[in-house]
């Protein structure tokens, strides 16, 4: 018997298998190795972020700031490279800024008992604001390191080819897997989604690890950003609007529980594959609206709220459960 906390990941991972042979036997060239990997290519930005807000999720917080710091991280490393900044130090430069500004969050929230919704909210609006600042236009990035890195990659046959991009993503979520599942780290972020203070009785570090989620979360975002960066070659401030909406429907499609203690960063990564598959059925489609993919997430969203509802039993009752 199927354990029921490991019931939403394999829906997800059914209904992303289902969709993926319905296209296949649809359209020509959906079942396509190459269609599959493109996932990994033009959502691996999205991903990296969404790994990030797994762990803020499991702890029983959010992060509303993601998107924006992706924005803030993105159209600084552009301007900084477009005024002839190495790149050796640019990207260290806005990770490190990514994470002491995670960090700085994770203090307010602990230190001063404040609610993260509203902690994050004022970081979203403060990164996003510095982002404007930063560059109200468009940077273009013009660098050969930029060509190399998008030019990268293993190609397969069939013209399918794993980027660069992918091989980030793949090695961003076996760090978090390993940070989850085998640091104590990842213990004591279960622990405290599971409950708060039955944690703080077992001498968790719960002020150090409230910080590490958040540093951890706007780190991640800020690799997206530099991601993004590579994706689209430019910078803009606008970019990334409502993404930390899509990272957090991606976690829930994924399986992990909204008031944390349950959770799978695994997960994550398919719920983000299955909302980029959505998106790439209706591309193939062609007739249909493109905000199709937002109503399909939507619903997507509601049925995997419900179905933890149903099938996950109470905190109270069970404590956490690490994946």
């Amino acid at each position: 018997m199927i354990p029921a906390r490991h019931a939403p990941v394999l829906v997800t991972a059914g209904l992303f298998a289902a969709l993926f042979i319905l296209g296949a036997l649809q359209y020509d060239g959906f079942g396509t190795l190459r269609v599959f990997l493109n996932l990994f290519t033009d959502n691996a930005f999205l991903a990296v972020t969404a790994i990030g807000m797994t762990f803020v999720i499991l702890s029983g917080g959010i992060d509303l700031s993601v998107g924006a710091v992706i924005a803030f991280t993105g159209v600084l490393t552009a301007v900084l490279v477009q005024a002839g900044w190495p790149l050796w130090l640019v990207f260290p430069l806005v990770l490190v800024i990514g994470g002491t500004f995670g960090a700085g969050m994770g203090c307010l929230i602990h230190f001063y008992r404040l609610q993260p919704f509203i902690v994050t909210l004022a970081g979203m609006f403060l990164m996003r604001g510095l982002a404007v600042v930063v560059s109200e236009r468009s940077v273009p990035i013009e660098h050969s390191v930029y060509d190399a890195v998008n030019a990268a990659g293993v190609m397969l046959p069939g013209r399918a080819f794993i980027s660069a991009q992918a091989i980030m993503l793949v090695i961003v979520l076996a760090g978090a897997l390993i940070l989850a599942h085998y640091r104590r780290f990842g213990t004591y972020v279960y622990a405290m989604g599971g409950n708060a203070e039955s944690a703080r009785l077992m001498a968790v570090p719960v002020a150090r690890t409230t910080i590490g989620i958040y540093a951890l979360s706007s780190f991640l975002a800020a690799l997206a950003g530099i991601m993004f960066s590579f994706y689209t070659s430019s910078g803009y401030a606008l970019a990334a609007v409502g993404l930390e909406l899509d990272a957090i429907a991606a976690v829930v499609i994924g399986g992990t529980l909204l008031t944390g203690g349950y959770g799978y960063v695994i997960g994550t990564l398919v719920g983000v594959m299955l909302m980029g598959l959505v998106q790439t059925y209706i591309a193939f489609n062609g007739s249909l609206n493109s905000w199709w993919t937002k109503i399909v997430i939507g619903v997507l969203v509601l049925i995997f709220v419900c179905l933890q509802r149903i099938r996950i039993p109470t905190k109270a009752a069970t404590g956490s459960a690490r994946e």
